[in-house]
Formats: C-alpha cells, structure tokens, sequence
C-alpha cells in the first residue's frame, strides 16, 4: 500500500453553530494560504466534522427564488440563513447531517479541484455502500444521487471554494436528517428532484459515529491521506454532544 503523503487533523465539533464554524473555517483557510506565501509558516490541514442547528445556505452562484419561503417563516421555524462564498445553489444543514469541511492544499495532494471533488463524492458513494445504499453522481449536478427504487433524489450536497489550491466548505449527508426542511427549497436548485438520508432509505436511524468513521476510511483511501482525529474534549468545549 503507497504511503500516505499528508497528515489531515479531524476535529469532530459535535452541534456547533454555522457562523461559528465559518469563522473557524476561515481561520484554518487564511492560514493555510499564508502558509503557501511564506515557508517560515506552518500551517496543518484539518478536517472539520459536525451537526448544525437547522440552517440554509446559498451559494455565490445561486438563485434566491430557490428559497421557496420567506425569510421570517424559516425564523419562526427556528431555521437561520446565509449567503455564502462556496460554489452551488441552496442547501439545508440541520441534526441528524453529517456534514464535512476539508481545509486542504491540494497541491500538497498532487490532486486538482475536478479531481478533489470527484474524491468526495467517492467517499460518500462508498460510505453509504456500507448501509447497502447505491449512490451515483448525476451529469451536471454535484453531490450524490439515488435513482434506483424510485424518483431521482439526493443524499448528499457538495459545494467547494478553492483560492490557490486551497479549499473549503464540503460536503453535507443525509444521515438521519428531518426532510420536511428540504420542503422550504428547491434543494440546489433543482425543482424536479427530492432529497433522502441513509434513516430513509433503510428503514432505520443510522449510527452517526459509524458513518463519520467510514467516511474517514474511504477519504483517506481515495485520496491517499492519514486522517489524525483530535482529541475529543476539543469537540465538548465547542459544541454539544452530536445527536444521532
């Protein structure tokens, strides 16, 4: 087996906040691309796993029309909202989602962003393999799909930045989140297709510490990293406890 060439620092923040997250986000990305500018600096890549309170999220590149309720509907839901600078349309995050930020310099990777992309949703299809789910990738839709035993439907949004061959943001499954939030949206914009989790799919909640483990697995496998998970009281000063 080759060996790995890169130490990615996991960091599981159990429910934490969006905009707080962001700043973190935006911490580590800073650093890393400074890291890029001046040798001297050293800077650690970091996976960051967790929960959000239910929020929405649009894309440089979305359509508000895609939110299909008002604003103070979805803060009367106890729901928040946020533009943002990832790629992609609107997308939920809420309990019972396992959602992922990579902060990686892909040229430390020796992967482009097309390919780094491809290598997420790879991960999620093998993931959700392991719970007997076939998912697939759509033409012209990033994310992954299910498009067997019925209607087109996704289990997982995938929306990047990059500056420099540095990245952020990630990737959001469908463990064992309440869809009726994807009722309020066109989930990234598409009209015509539903969204689903891996609870929905078998009939059953899924072990949120499994599937965050599984995914870690095939990310280090696809991409050809050693993910090193931080200690856990890190996780019990930022947020609670995960759900699921």
């Amino acid at each position: 087996m080759e060996t790995p060439k890169e130490t990615v620092i996991c960091r599981d923040l159990g429910v934490i906040d969006y905009a707080e997250c962001w700043e973190m986000q935006k911490d580590i990305f800073g650093h890393l691309l400074a890291s890029k500018q001046d040798p001297a600096i050293k800077a650690e890549q970091f996976l960051l796993l967790c929960e959000h309170p239910a929020v929405y999220t649009l894309g440089k590149s979305g359509h508000e029309e895609n939110m299909l309720v008002a604003e103070d509907f979805l803060k009367q839901q106890g729901a928040s909202f946020y533009h943002i600078d990832r790629g992609g349309d609107i997308t939920f995050h809420g309990p019972g989602q396992l959602v992922g930020y990579p902060i990686l310099d892909l040229e430390r990777e020796g992967i482009g962003l097309r390919d780094y992309i491809h290598s997420l949703e790879e991960a999620v299809i093998r993931t959700v393999a392991e719970w007997g789910i076939s998912g697939t990738r759509v033409a012209g839709a990033a994310g992954v799909w299910l498009t067997d035993k019925g209607p087109l439907r996704k289990i997982a949004a995938i929306g990047v930045r990059s500056s420099r061959y540095v990245t952020m943001h990630g990737f959001a499954l469908n463990v064992n989140t309440d869809l009726k939030w994807f009722d309020y949206i066109n989930p990234c914009g598409f009209a015509d297709r539903g969204a689903t989790s891996i609870a929905r799919e078998t009939g059953e909640a899924a072990d949120m510490e499994a599937v965050k483990m599984a995914f870690m697995a095939h990310l280090e496998k696809i991409i050809n990293i050693k993910i090193k998970i931080e200690d856990y009281a890190y996780r019990k000063t930022l947020g609670d406890q995960a759900s699921g």
